[in-house]
């Protein structure tokens, strides 16, 4: 198995063809491809900085906490574990200021199986808006209202019409992380001896999740990333 350097191109072609979300995550954009070993073309694992404050909950820096944010892979991988721990140690090496990689899995789709083979830590889960789709691509919640027209910071503006989109029904996201860094892996885990001995009942990701650090994986339910060109 190789990995190198995706383009945007293969990126783009990947996350429409091969991700169940169909769409390209927000840039910028770190990701590589991935052959098997007769030098077929799989597809790309993408990584960027997420969305918000995603190094809040972690007492981190911004740039010190990015998102795995893509696994686009078309089944001609030899293992799709191997792929993403190569990719890892790339990203880590081409990214020596990051620290943590967060990352989701959709339990409408997967469960997360991927991420506990490969030392990910489950820190919780949470519920998920609904998704809109116009045109065939996928809209914002706030891009919408029933009458077509919203108030935005005191002027009303033209919205899409709720009714002419397709509403996909979310259920629940599994929150996985991965330390880049071990000295910061030493750290998490002794707040959270500290905490438990204090008994204190405050959520480690608060407002984002309900963690259950003991709890198995429910089976049922950058330093700024440049753009690659």
């Amino acid at each position: 198995m190789r990995l190198e350097k995706a383009s945007f191109k293969a990126i783009k072609y990947a996350c429409l063809n091969f991700h169940y979300a169909k769409r390209v995550p927000a840039q910028p954009l770190c990701g590589y491809s991935i052959f098997n070993n007769k030098s077929e073309w799989c597809g790309v694992i993408v990584f960027n900085n997420g969305v918000g404050n995603i190094e809040k909950p972690f007492n981190l820096k911004k740039g010190e906490v990015c998102e795995l944010a893509r696994i686009a892979l078309n089944g001609k991988q030899d293992k799709t574990s191997r792929a993403l721990s190569i990719a890892l140690k790339l990203f880590k090496k081409h990214n020596p200021l990051v620290k943590l990689i967060v990352s989701y899995a959709d339990s409408d789709f997967h469960k997360g199986t991927l991420y506990k083979a490969s030392n990910f830590i489950y820190i919780g889960s949470k519920k998920t808006g609904n998704e809109y789709i116009y045109n065939n691509k996928s809209v914002h919640s706030r891009s919408i209202s029933k009458t077509g027209y919203s108030k935005q910071f005191g002027i009303f503006r033209k919205t899409i019409k709720k009714k002419d989109c397709e509403v996909i029904k979310k259920g629940v996201k599994h929150k996985f992380i991965y330390f880049l860094d071990k000295n910061e892996k030493q750290k998490y885990f002794k707040n959270i001896n500290a905490s438990k001995k204090a008994g204190s009942q405050e959520p480690l990701d608060s407002g984002r999740c309900n963690p259950d650090l003991d709890a198995p994986i429910n089976n049922n339910n950058i330093n700024l990333i440049k753009k690659i060109s």
